[in-house]
């Protein structure tokens, strides 16, 4: 629904965002900031912490001109751009550290309170004010937001009583000296950032505004332009005309300093105030959107309420004046502030992030109407999680422990959303230069990845073969599970849906797997065509996992359909499973041996695979060698042994004479109490119908066997044995 009404850039962004600004920092720290790292620190940190918050703020203003921002500000932001989860993950500490600084802004009152009056109670007085404020705030945000403009001018009357004062009489000032370092660069840095976080103020009233996409930027940069100009001002005056002393132990030094001493007081209790009433109205809403989108437990699903005809969130403010009234308990403004700086940073490092890689994937749906270029956004990001280390590494870790908890947490749920994000966009772009980088390399054999094509049919009716392929991939590869219908069966669209459910389904039984669905006049023209033209660029399935052919009168085909996979270049595995046994205890595989060339070492690797898979883990691979007489055995059964040292594969050796055994008797004797039988097929050729219909009787009643034909012009060999 349209916004036909609601606040403008300067009443629903500049004010709140420079009232934030210029509030408790300003002026109960800012003389103890200068007195700490001297004129020059100060300059410094004024820098460095607003170029910080410029570089968000340009972040800011590039994604909240490319799509209509609701209710949630940088939550909502983040969200729909890297998706619920990372967008929950930082909406979480955001609604904390608003919340939070509800508390400070109050503390920050009532401590200035008790300076000017020493016979009154600090925790008294911020409880009290704390309630005011939330009253003001669930009385109406448009009466809220009305009052910020008489505390503006508040502020504005203190700064110029600042400005044409004078300095502390009898005292030497500080300009350009360098004081002895009562606390470090970092840690004052971490005190004083919270000062310029003002942005978040303004960003949070998004859902109350007229035209956001207009507002935003315009609002948020004024308002950091205005603040750096001030706090840049500020340190000359006070290096010029207080001395260190005064500065490290006199919070309210300003009033000092000033042509009228008072109205410092006044400044102070306004901006302190009108901060408290920033943080109050936005905190709520960010926590009513994470309560809208479900990211909340569903048991505070009643924190999206919103009342009247300006959807107000009272239920929110109820809870965020509990986590307010718990915060000014604590009553340490220098323990609080770097708290906040934590959690503001993670908010900034993600927002710069999310518009850095919507820049740099260039997705055609990426519009904004204020351009930012990627390398300013990411270099925002940098700047950000620099400065976390910087000012405290555990915190910084604990920070990330926290947002990647919550993330894990959503993730876990299975949280859907209803709008696409950008990270569909950034595998785009990973896949695409990942495949064209592939298509300008010849493939190396120690570089080989098992890509199934899975020709499943109905998957519950064969779930063995994509057990099977998943056991072999087990996320080295690429599995692709395809099912084909008769031509005429299903339209277009009808097998796009089949694809959808088919997906779904191999998601529900744990199986990462790509799905397939196509229509042809016969399943074998249909695995034909498929294993022609399915794949991307040099990514195409380089093993076919299909079943047995039980249907004799079927059996030409598909015979000429396996020799037409083999001609183009592809392994085949075909399953022939024992129903009554399945894949029996999965404690051992029998691979029949025939040499290391072609189907030997691909037989091989697949039961390496196979075992690395957690169900097959217990499993013992037997290479299994027949040979004619005893005097054999051993020279055999040593180069065997040699061999499997070499490719350090776990397997045993298996020597068996045959004594004028046939080889079916030897099969079926040996590999009777086998989970799974490996046995290589021949390539291909005139009379192979009759070929296959032997290898059938050769392994009936066996349990479930492999048949391998390893793809021809491959050396599998050097995938197992290093090439010299």
């Amino acid at each position: 629904m349209t916004k036909t009404a609601g606040l403008g850039a300067f009443g629903g962004v500049y004010t709140p965002s420079i009232l934030t600004i210029l509030g408790v920092i300003m002026y109960l720290r800012f003389g103890w900031v200068v007195g700490n790292v001297g004129f020059v620190g100060a300059l410094v940190i004024v820098t460095l912490s607003t170029l910080i918050t410029f570089l968000t703020s340009l972040s800011v203003s590039a994604i909240a001109t490319d799509r209509v921002v609701r209710v949630g500000g940088a939550y909502y932001m983040i969200s729909r751009s890297l998706g619920m989860e990372t967008g929950g993950a930082v909406g979480i500490p955001l609604y904390f550290a608003q919340a939070l600084s509800v508390g400070l802004y109050t503390i920050g009152f009532a401590e200035s309170v008790v300076i000017a009056f020493p016979g009154l109670n600090q925790l008294y007085i911020g409880l009290v004010t704390t309630i005011g404020v939330a009253i003001l705030a669930l009385t109406s945000a448009e009466i809220a937001i009305r009052a910020q403009y008489i505390i503006m001018a508040a502020i504005v009357f203190s700064l110029l009583s600042l400005v044409f004062g004078s300095s502390i009489p009898d005292v030497e000032p500080q300009m350009l000296a360098v004081p002895e370092t009562r606390a470090s660069f970092w840690s004052v840095f971490a005190v004083f950032f919270p000062a310029v976080t003002g942005i978040m103020a303004g960003v949070s009233m998004s859902g109350d505004l007229r035209d956001p996409k207009h507002a935003i930027p315009i609002g948020t940069l004024a308002a950091v332009g205005t603040g750096y100009a001030i706090y840049m001002a500020l340190p000359v005056l006070l290096a010029l005309r207080a001395d260190t002393a005064s500065l490290l132990e006199n919070p309210l030094v300003m009033m000092q300093l000033s042509f009228w001493g008072p109205a410092i007081l006044l400044g102070v209790w306004g901006a302190t105030l009108s901060s408290a009433i920033g943080s109050l109205l936005g905190a709520p809403r960010v926590l009513q959107a994470l309560a809208r989108d479900g990211i909340l437990p569903r048991s505070l699903s009643w924190l999206g309420r919103g009342n009247g005809a300006a959807d107000e969130p009272r239920l929110g403010t109820l809870v965020t004046l509990g986590v307010a009234i718990a915060t000014v308990c604590i009553g340490e403004l220098n323990l609080i502030a770097p708290v906040l700086t934590m959690f503001f940073l993670t908010t900034y490092l993600v927002l710069n992030v999310s518009a850095g890689i919507e820049g740099l994937l260039n997705s055609p749906s990426f519009r904004p109407t204020f351009r930012v270029h990627w390398s300013l956004s990411l270099l925002g990001a940098t700047g950000c999680l620099a400065v976390m280390f910087l000012i405290d590494p555990v915190a910084t870790i604990v920070a990330a422990v926290i947002v990647l908890g919550i993330y894990f947490w959503l993730q876990r749920r299975e949280l859907t959303a209803t709008w696409g994000d950008v990270r569909r966009g950034l595998w785009m772009a990973l896949v695409r230069v990942g495949i064209l980088q592939l298509g300008q390399t010849v493939e190396d054999p120690k570089n080989w990845r098992p890509h199934v094509l899975v020709l499943s049919g109905i998957p519950r009716k064969r779930w063995a073969l994509v057990e099977l392929a998943d056991a072999f991939v087990h996320n080295r590869g690429l599995i692709t599970v395809a099912s084909v219908l008769p031509s005429g069966s299903r339209t277009l669209a009808q097998q796009s849906e089949l694809e959808d459910t088919l997906r779904d389904y191999l998601d529900k039984h744990g199986v990462q797997a790509l799905a397939r669905v196509v229509a042809a006049e016969s399943p074998f023209v249909g695995a034909q065509r498929l294993v022609e033209t399915y794949g991307l660029g040099a990514i195409v399935p380089n093993m076919i996992l299909l079943g047995d052919s039980e249907e004799v009168s079927r059996r030409a085909d598909y015979c000429q359909m396996l020799a037409e996979i083999h001609q183009a270049g592809r392994s085949i595995t075909i399953l022939r499973e024992n129903h009554d046994l399945g894949f029996g205890r999965r404690q051992r595989l029998d691979i029949w041996w025939g040499g290391m060339q072609a189907n030997g070492s691909l037989m091989l690797l697949l039961a390496y695979l196979l075992r690395n898979d957690d169900a097959w883990r217990a499993a013992t691979i037997y290479l299994n060698l027949v040979v004619p007489a005893a005097t054999a055995a051993e020279a055999a059964k040593q180069n065997l042994d040699r061999m499997l040292a070499q490719m350090r594969l776990g397997a045993r050796s298996q020597i068996i004479v045959a004594d004028g055994r046939a080889f079916d008797e030897i099969l079926h004797t040996t590999s009777t109490a086998a989970d799974l039988v490996f046995l290589g097929m021949a390539t291909p050729h005139d009379r192979y119908a009759a070929y296959y219909e032997s290898l059938q009787r050769r392994v009936a009643h066996l349990p479930t066997t492999l048949f391998v034909l390893a793809a021809p012009d491959f050396a599998f060999e050097e995938v197992l044995v290093e090439k010299t």
